[in-house]
């Protein structure tokens, strides 16, 4: 059984004073706690950015690979393993730029892994230029007249792919990102968080106060289950809606799928089979 420290990892953290990041790990680590996880069966997996550094900033396994590549690492480590709970978590640049393609294919394959996105609108790593979800006319370094391309919506587009379970959150509302990352966690099959964190270095539009303003959270009576009126409010915006937006239950999770595990859950390090019996259920699946 974990306790409160068992996920802090005790290390300086290089984000800039007042960013958004430390508020999604103080959720991230609170979530972690109270679903009384074991530290060593979560694996946290990213790529390059600011916020693909929080798998170096939490006590449990990780893998930090190439820009935009997580989700591949990621489902990759479940279908290995299914017994782990596995996190991908990196910015609106890394996993909606560079990764792009890679979250398209992880829509169609619904591994049962949970994604955290990092939505500050800007490109922080690499120091301010446009995001895909940079809002149209913000001005930046790189795009002195402003952005006039359409930015992408993550959310609406994960509800038309129908990802199982999608949401939307605000880093400066704690004590909701830790309850929708505990929703996502325990979710059976592939989650996607959207959490809003403003770039307090190279985002003077999108801050805080913009975030609060422009958000709200969505009533109780709201029923996320219906994926019509789930896209609905998933294209809303300014305000933008904070909560489960669209969850469902009737996909099963990719690694259920594959032959190797379709009468066996035991990982294969653990099998105690012949690696010829293997080779041939693999052979077999291609």
């Amino acid at each position: 059984m974990t306790n409160e420290f068992d996920f802090a990892e005790k290390r300086d953290i290089a984000w800039c004073p007042g960013c958004g990041d430390f508020s999604i790990r103080r959720s991230l680590l609170a979530a972690l706690k109270e679903l009384g996880l074991e530290r060593e069966k979560v694996v946290m997996v990213s790529g390059i950015g600011q916020a693909a550094k929080m798998p170096q900033y939490v006590n449990a396994s990780f893998f930090n690979g190439l820009h935009g590549r997580a989700l591949p690492a990621a489902t990759a480590i479940k279908a290995s393993n299914p017994e782990l709970t596995v996190i991908a978590e990196g910015g609106d640049g890394d996993m909606l730029g560079e990764g792009g393609n890679h979250l398209l294919h992880a829509t169609r394959r619904n591994p049962d892994l949970t994604l955290f996105i990092h939505e500050n609108m800007i490109y922080g790593l690499t120091k301010g230029q446009a995001a895909p979800t940079s809002r149209v006319g913000l001005k930046t370094p790189l795009q002195v007249g402003g952005v006039f391309e359409k930015p992408l919506n993550p959310c609406a587009l994960a509800v038309s792919l129908d990802v199982t379970f999608v949401a939307r959150s605000f880093s400066g509302d704690e004590a909701l990102t830790t309850e929708l990352m505990k929703r996502a966690i325990a979710h059976r099959g592939f989650a996607v968080v959207d959490i809003f964190q403003p770039c307090v270095s190279f985002n003077k539009v999108n801050t805080f106060a913009w975030f609060k303003e422009n958000t709200y959270r969505l009533p109780d009576d709201y029923d996320p289950t219906d994926r019509v009126a789930a896209f609905a409010k998933a294209i809303e915006e300014e305000p933008f809606p904070l909560g489960v937006i669209y969850e469902t239950d009737t996909r099963t999770p990719f690694e259920e799928c594959l032959p190797l595990y379709a009468k066996d859950k035991t990982p294969l390090y653990r099998r105690e089979r012949p690696s010829a019996e293997i080779a041939r259920e693999i052979d077999a699946f291609r």
